[in-house]
């Protein structure tokens, strides 16, 4: 695990955005794996103004989401299909059949899984996955307690990350208890990982990160066991390293 300051988030979003083009330049039919949060937007933006510049195309590109609300309609304003929309895809030049989330409203929710999971392993599996690190571990919706060998599945969402999640909604009851998400094995099968972190808030997950023995108890720490992993952190998630 290669960890990497800088000075603030908004370099941080820019190198994000440089490795991912990167990505890209070397495979532009590359399978990339997205993240949703506060974090990534800094990237996003960054991707976006790339494309505008003509200096990045995302023609051939193809994008599988971490995870969506369960119960949450694609076009509701707090779906994670509306953030990808305004926040990237509505922006860059990637085809609307290029771009997959979960289906959180599916009939059944266990073969939605098990439909995602093929899909990711059709595409040819992930080749950079992006992701962002709650601040009790979860990685993905893989809350404290999640076997290192799930895959994507229905989880019911610990408390902590229904408050944190909150400042989207109009109030905390609004918040969906259930999301579909990828499983720690889905997101250990990436071929690379881009792990981001960002703000005071992310410090004390950050500096166990680094010293956290490799538990399901602390989810994010079984990205240890990958062998690329790279952790972009600015100057506050790093103060307390």
């Amino acid at each position: 695990m290669n960890i990497i300051e800088f000075a603030d988030k908004d370099q941080l979003g820019r190198e994000a955005a440089a490795m991912i083009a990167r990505t890209i330049e070397a495979k532009p039919h590359a399978v990339l794996g997205l993240a949703t949060g506060g974090t990534p937007v800094d990237t996003y933006r960054e991707l976006i103004r790339l494309h505008q510049s003509k200096q990045l195309s995302l023609k051939q590109t193809k994008t599988v989401n971490l995870d969506e609300y369960v119960g949450l309609d694609s076009d509701h304003e707090n779906s994670y299909m509306t953030y990808m929309k305004r926040h990237l895809f509505d922006h860059i030049d990637i085809p609307k059949d290029q771009y997959y989330l979960p289906n959180g409203n599916a009939s059944n929710l266990d073969l939605e899984c098990l439909r995602y999971e093929q899909l990711i392993q059709d595409l040819g599996g992930i080749d950079l996955q992006l992701l962002g690190i709650g601040q009790n571990g979860h990685i993905g919706f893989n809350e404290p307690g999640t076997p290192f060998t799930s895959r994507t599945h229905v989880v019911q969402l610990d408390e902590n990350t229904r408050q944190t999640n909150a400042r989207y909604f109009s109030s905390i009851d609004e918040v969906p208890t259930y999301a579909i998400t990828m499983g720690i094995e889905s997101i250990l099968s990436s071929k690379k990982i881009l792990l981001l972190a960002s703000g005071k808030s992310k410090a004390k997950v950050i500096q166990y990160l680094e010293k956290a023995e490799i538990h399901p108890d602390f989810p994010a720490s079984a990205l240890k066991l990958h062998q690329d992993v790279t952790v972009f952190i600015d100057r506050e998630a790093g103060s307390l390293r």
